[in-house]
């Protein structure tokens, strides 16, 4: 048995590549003493014999190599030497490694994070049954693009159209819950009977609308949301079937969606109910001239876009000569249900990917950079490898090994960056903004995004590997014996190297003026003229209970009596109720026709709001002429109507507009209002939309149980806020309360406002960090330089050259490159800047201020940056520079 063993061991060993080793070395010695044992005996020395055997085995090491290739695998051997050669000389400079793992680190993790909201937002398919064939349906007029749809003319294109396979329409509502803790107001939305299959989704339980349902004389039903199933009833299943009380109105719920299921305009709804048009407080459907109703639609196969917005604007025509008094000047607007969603944040998207791209490329430029110097410094090491033996083709695959290994390190730690970045940005967003993104939900690394990444790790890695393979021309490897590190190499990287310096100023350049003109166009997004004061107002959505108080005189009669107990609580002083609070948007609007004018059929479309007596002076906007409306304006006295500015101007030019008279467009007797008074131009619109005209009713002549409270307050707004609650409450517990806020929050937090802002700050961000990364490559040029030129420096001041013109020498060559660098970069952002104009406000996109001002921002950091060697130069003892050399 010992026998075996041993006799097993000994085969294994011959096998082992230790075994391998002796035995070659061993066999290698025998063949050497052989050879020199026949030379001796041909008459020649020892010594001379040694050497013809050397020349005849083509040299010990080398023979060794090649037996060790024909022994193994040799690819797989000579890269792992090429992974501890490149490691180790990574390890030996952990200056430069760690500075450029950084920087690139950096670059990835930027763009990474952005393009995961790209993306989320961009890419992704809506979660739908093929989503590339729903489209957004809507009318348009000339002061909305995209306008409501009234309930006949969704009827009447439902039946003519050509395009659709399917046509449903929803519109927001809103509803008074019973729970446990009172009366609560909740979100829902009326839908047509096919919303559901046009979208192709199928509920998680219970059934989708019958067709026909969404009839006024179907019975009602009701379709809950997830969230509301788990948090209202639990999620049991028994809930299908169950009769739940709306707003005093009985429905019938028939199914719950599933968890999945998400629908970015109203992504908060908690019911989703059949449209029942004409029914209840809905009367105003069955009308023509009132429109609420946006579109969803499928197209048919083989039907663009484009063919259904003919379609539609082809029917909109015919309706507009059946109908011209209700449907004049009415065309039709169709898009992408994807780009109906993420339309407004689609230029911001892009425009951060750009800069983070940017960013990217700076980064890239500025580790290539440091390769270029660190060939220069390995020129040396290379030709004796060269001279060696060592192939090009080797050579080449250690810079190739040494490059993969400096991006995997770099992609590894910014994809980590990137992971903890696009969480931060995503937690950055307010709630009440990101209810409305569903599409961000789940934001991460998902193959999209790390494919993005692997691209730009694999771009990253051809760079890398090709910049000092590039630098150094092999053959010319044994002059590099005799060269050392100067001369004619560094005149070459001193050109390349400043070529990449003005690159990176350039691309700093067009991100600093970008950043400029976001910041510009936010500050005076900021400053538009509200024309009221925001601060120290609390606003609240009231909402009062329609079957307890169902006549008008009773909805009057419980908002006078809710605005005293708040006006008198304390801190208190003033409160006011308006049908839409300010700096929301251009809606609600209606046409309007003048007593005693030529009239014509034209829609004169205006923002119309109903507001309490006190509205303007709890705002404090100016009153330019006339009066405000008196407290005891109700239905029982003359109807009176107070313009903005806009309106005056558009239809009383050079006139007194007070005292004239308005109506409908059939100025029947009960709409013809008379005008008592100017207002200022109240911002209705969001921050960066136009004014348009608008009228204000007295809200006790047509009052409605959902109005909005603003008031006004000595003491912090936000302390308000649950005593306004609680007071509402004691006066009716059946009464809802939502959207508890402040006026400045509800600026703030506008989407308008956040998306300026944090595409300021986001550019911003990444203009400052080009700018750091181009003043590190300035200096570093102007640094390597130096180290180049000492002897020249040297020579120059042993000839007499001051120390100042040494360094005003030196500075020259900065501010040379830095002024190349900002001339190029100026001239670029003139063009990239002209895709700004959609996100910029109040501002042009070759502003001179901003352009002049970020020349002079680089002008300085460009001296800053070139000041330092300039000094080092200055400082160089000739004596000391020409021994050295």
């Amino acid at each position: 048995m010992k026998k075996l063993r041993a006799a097993l061991r000994r085969f294994a060993g011959m096998f082992s590549r230790g075994r391998r080793e002796e035995d070659f070395a061993s066999e290698l010695e025998g063949h050497l003493q052989m050879h020199i044992e026949d030379n001796m005996r041909a008459g020649m020395t020892a010594e001379e014999a040694r050497r013809d055997a050397l020349v005849k085995l083509g040299g010990m090491e080398r023979t060794r190599q090649a037996y060790r290739e024909r022994g193994t695998a040799p690819f797989f051997e000579t890269l792992w030497q090429d992974l501890r050669f490149a490691l180790r000389q990574l390890l030996k400079n952990p200056g430069f490694t760690i500075t450029a793992v950084l920087m690139l680190s950096l670059g990835i993790a930027a763009s990474v994070a952005i393009f995961a909201f790209v993306d989320a937002a961009l890419l992704k398919p809506l979660p739908y049954e093929d989503p590339r064939s729903l489209v957004d349906v809507t009318e348009s007029v000339a002061v909305l693009p995209h306008a409501n749809l009234s309930y006949p003319d969704y009827l009447d294109w439902k039946k003519m159209n050509h395009s659709f396979r399917s046509l449903d329409v929803y519109t927001g509502t809103g509803y008074l819950l019973d729970t446990p803790s009172g009366v609560e107001p909740t979100q829902g939305l009326r839908v047509t009977d096919g919303f559901f299959h046009t979208l192709g989704v199928l509920p998680l339980l219970g059934r989708d609308f019958y067709s026909g349902e969404d009839l006024l004389s179907a019975p009602r039903t009701v379709i809950l949301s997830y969230s509301t199933w788990q948090k209202r009833f639990g999620g049991r299943k028994e809930v299908v079937g169950q009769s739940i009380s709306l707003s005093g109105m009985p429905y019938t719920i028939v199914g719950v969606l599933p968890d999945s299921f998400e629908f970015a305009p109203r992504n908060t709804v908690e019911f989703w109910t059949t449209m029942h048009a004409g029914g209840g407080a809905n009367t105003c459907d069955l009308r023509r001239s009132c429109h609420g109703l946006v579109g969803v639609a499928r197209l048919k196969d083989g039907v663009s876009i484009a063919a259904a917005l003919a379609d539609t604007k082809a029917i909109a025509q015919q309706l507009e000569r059946q109908y011209p008094d209700s449907n004049r000047g009415q065309t039709a607007a169709v898009e992408s249900l994807t780009d109906a969603f993420v339309g407004d944040i689609r230029p911001i998207l892009l425009l951060l990917l750009a800069g983070a791209g940017l960013l990217l490329l700076i980064a890239c430029v500025n580790v290539a950079s440091l390769l270029l110097v660190r060939s220069e410094s390995r020129r040396r090491e290379i030709a004796v490898r060269g001279a060696l033996g060592a192939s090009p083709l080797r050579l080449a695959r250690q810079f190739v090994t040494e490059g993969v290994l400096l991006v995997l390190g770099s992609s590894l730690l910014g994809l980590v960056c990137a992971v903890f970045t696009s969480q931060a940005l995503l937690r950055l967003i307010p709630k009440d903004m990101l209810v409305h993104m569903p599409y961000l939900r789940g934001i991460g690394m998902n193959f999209h995004v790390v494919c993005f990444a692997a691209a730009i790790a694999v771009m990253a890695a051809v760079i890398f590997s090709l910049t000092p393979i590039v630098q150094l021309s092999f053959g010319e490897m044994r002059e590099g014996l005799t060269e050392g590190s100067r001369g004619s190499a560094g005149v070459l990287w001193r050109k390349v190297g400043a070529n990449l310096t003005v690159l990176e100023l350039a691309i700093a350049t067009v991100l600093l003026v970008g950043a400029g003109l976001l910041g510009k166009s936010f500050y005076h997004l900021l400053h538009v003229e509200l024309n009221f004061q925001p601060d120290h107002l609390a606003t609240l959505s009231v909402a009062l209970p329609e079957k307890v108080y169902a006549k008008d005189e009773q909805v009057v009669a419980a908002r006078r009596q809710l605005m005293d107990r708040i006006a008198a609580l304390p801190g208190v002083t003033s409160a006011a109720a308006t049908s839409q609070l300010p700096v929301t948007m251009n809606g609600n609007t209606e046409w309007v026709r003048f007593v005693g004018r030529p009239y014509n059929g034209e829609h004169n479309e205006v923002n119309e709001r109903d507001i309490t007596a006190n509205y303007f002076t709890t705002l404090k906007t100016r009153l330019i002429r006339g009066r405000f409306f008196n407290a005891d304006e109700d239905a029982t006295k003359p109807r009176v109507v107070i313009i903005n500015e806009a309106f005056a101007k558009l239809y009383f030019p050079g006139q007194d507009p007070l005292g004239a008279r308005m109506g409908d467009t059939t100025l029947s007797t009960k709409s013809i209002k008379e005008i008592v008074g100017v207002v200022d131009d109240l911002r209705e619109s969001s921050l960066d939309e136009k004014t348009l005209p608008a009228v204000y009713y007295p809200a006790d002549q047509s009052p409605d149980v959902y109005f909005n409270l603003v008031v006004r307050t000595s003491q912090d707004e936000n302390a308000l806020l649950p005593t306004l609650v609680s007071t509402i409450h004691q006066f009716d517990r059946g009464i809802g309360t939502s959207e508890e806020s402040t006026m400045m929050l509800n600026i703030d937090e506008s989407q308008t406002a956040y998306l300026h802002r944090s595409s300021a700050w986001l550019v911003g961000g990444f203009a400052a960090l080009a700018l750091l990364l181009g003043m590190i490559g300035l200096y570093g040029v102007i640094a390597y330089s130096v180290g180049q030129r000492t002897r020249e420096i040297g020579v120059r001041m042993a000839l007499g050259a001051q120390r100042e013109m040494v360094q005003r020498m030196i500075m020259r060559e900065g501010g040379r490159l830095a002024a190349l660098g900002i001339v190029v970069g100026l001239v670029c952002s003139l063009g990239v800047t002209l895709t700004l104009r959609s996100v910029l406000f109040g501002v042009q996109s070759w502003d001179v201020g901003t352009l002049a001002g970020v020349a002079l921002l680089l002008v300085a950091a460009a001296l800053l940056a070139s000041y330092v060697p300039a000094r080092r130069a200055a400082s160089i003892n000739p004596v000391e520079a020409l021994r050295a050399e």
